[in-house]
């Protein structure tokens, strides 16, 4: 425990930083992967054909290992956050496109006709019923998708993009302990509070949908 205290207080600076890259790796990853992944659900949502030719791709890409990944589009792209980047908002998709679509084909068709029956127009059905419904699978989605890129962020390293990865990877070269246990200490803490936070949003949106549904429903709005 000494030792990892100490290795701290003499290392919090870079550490610091580190923390910082790898935050802004998963930050611009989940919003890169949001604007990519919404109009992709949104556009096949009403087909289940393409619906599920899509997510058999993307599946079919997630189950690739991430280092396999890595390393095929090091030749392509170079190394650094621009291939890390890239190849997590490939394996996002496959959660987020998922999850969506989970999202909107959860709602029970009878809703759907209630509303319609109450004279919404499609943009009022899709803001007021449809979307708030649906949000809290998506959020459930986002959640997934944060926890997932936290971890491979982590892996990440090996292709020189920085972050948390850096104190891991460095630790197993050296054989160094504290530099391994701080590295595994920081991801794991950092993507427990990450599903945390995002889980929390997940149980109001869950209770506010309910209510804000039952609110339009009953005022025909």
């Amino acid at each position: 425990m000494r030792i990892l205290l100490n290795y701290l207080l003499k290392n919090y600076e870079s550490m610091g930083k580190l923390l910082e890259e790898h935050l802004y790796i998963v930050s611009l990853t989940l919003a890169l992967s949001l604007i990519i992944a919404i109009p992709i659900s949104i556009l096949i949502l009403r087909s289940k054909l393409l619906s599920n030719s899509i997510l058999a791709i993307f599946g079919a890409i997630y189950s690739i290992p991430s280092l396999a990944l890595f390393a095929l589009l090091v030749p392509l792209i170079g190394l650094g956050k621009k291939p890390a980047i890239f190849v997590l908002v490939v394996y996002n998709q496959y959660i987020l496109v998922r999850n969506v679509l989970a999202g909107f084909n959860s709602i029970d068709s009878s809703i759907i006709e209630a509303a319609r029956g109450l004279g919404l127009s499609k943009s009022q059905l899709f803001f007021k019923i449809q979307l708030p419904l649906a949000f809290p699978i998506i959020l459930g989605g986002i959640r997934i998708s944060a926890v997932v890129t936290i971890g491979i962020a982590t892996i990440a390293a090996v292709i020189n993009a920085g972050g948390l990865g850096v104190i891991l990877f460095d630790g197993l070269r050296m054989n160094y302990l504290p530099k391994i246990l701080w590295g595994t200490i920081m991801s794991a803490a950092l993507a427990f509070l990450a599903n945390q936070i995002i889980l929390y949003f997940e149980k109001r949106a869950s209770l506010k949908s309910k209510g804000e549904f039952k609110n339009n429903l009953y005022l025909g709005k």
